[in-house]
């Protein structure tokens, strides 16, 4: 039998694969063809798995205030604020999913506050995923704002919520009554990346709507959906939600005509 020693790297490597092979694994970042030795992955393949479970792991234990400077920089560059949900800690928010979906006292009222409907809402949640907020957030939301500028919409104010689930939208509607509401929120990560965002949108969320009144535009990271991709489709589903006043499952995206 031959070892594994002996056939580290074969069948991993590039050079050792046909050509159609080759292009497909350059497309995505799925394990194609990994190789093994008898029934069992090779060992740099085992190292490669566990090294990315270790990094989803870290991606959905990481608190927001745990990577130097995500906070502090999105506050002063978007003078943003921050709020929570009913979720006190990470523990809470991973067994209890329902907390998520809503914003504690303290936070409604804030909201309350500072409401100021906008043609476009803008909130970013830590999700599930606090790497893809810090990865992909800043140049996304530059990129948003500015085309929201530039269709001239009005913005609402940004702002950042801890502990945070998709259904949350439902008080930001509630609250701020915004034509359209986005929540930039870090995916689930799996073993491909642990830096992919989402980004939810809902036409006048509120209270009564579920995930069928929701549009997703997903895989927002280096090797999925780029940033500046992202932020076109989200500009222009909001568009076409503003023009027929709805969303979610009656309404379909529609991809602009590739160059």
């Amino acid at each position: 039998m031959v070892g594994d020693d002996d056939n580290k790297g074969k069948l991993s490597q590039p050079y050792d694969l046909p050509e159609i092979v080759r292009k497909v694994r350059a497309r995505t970042p799925a394990r194609l063809l990994p190789g093994r030795c008898g029934a069992a992955y090779r060992t740099n393949t085992q190292l490669d798995l566990r090294e990315a479970h270790a990094a989803a792991r870290d991606a959905v234990r990481t608190e927001v205030s745990s990577i130097p400077g995500i906070v502090d920089g999105l506050i002063r560059a978007w003078k943003m604020f921050e709020v929570g949900s009913c979720a006190t800690n990470k523990d809470e928010y991973l067994l209890r999913p329902d907390l998520g979906r809503r914003l504690n006292a303290a936070s409604r009222e804030e909201l309350s506050r500072r409401a100021q409907a906008g043609d476009l809402q803008i909130a970013i949640g830590d999700g599930l995923s606090i790497t893809a907020v810090a990865t992909q957030v800043p140049s996304l939301l530059s990129l948003l704002c500015e085309g929201a500028t530039h269709r001239g919409w009005s913005l609402g104010p940004i702002f950042l919520i801890r502990h945070c689930r998709v259904g949350i939208l439902n008080e930001i509607g509630e609250l701020l009554n915004p034509k359209v509401a986005v929540l930039l929120i870090g995916e689930r990560p799996g073993l491909a990346t642990a830096e992919s965002l989402s980004a939810y949108m809902a036409y006048r969320p509120n209270p009564s709507h579920t995930d069928a009144n929701r549009n997703l535009i997903s895989n927002i990271h280096a090797r999925g959906v780029s940033p500046e991709q992202a932020a076109d489709r989200i500009l222009d589903l909001a568009a076409s939600m503003m023009k027929v006043q709805n969303s979610g499952w009656q309404l379909r995206e529609q991809f602009r005509a590739l160059p």
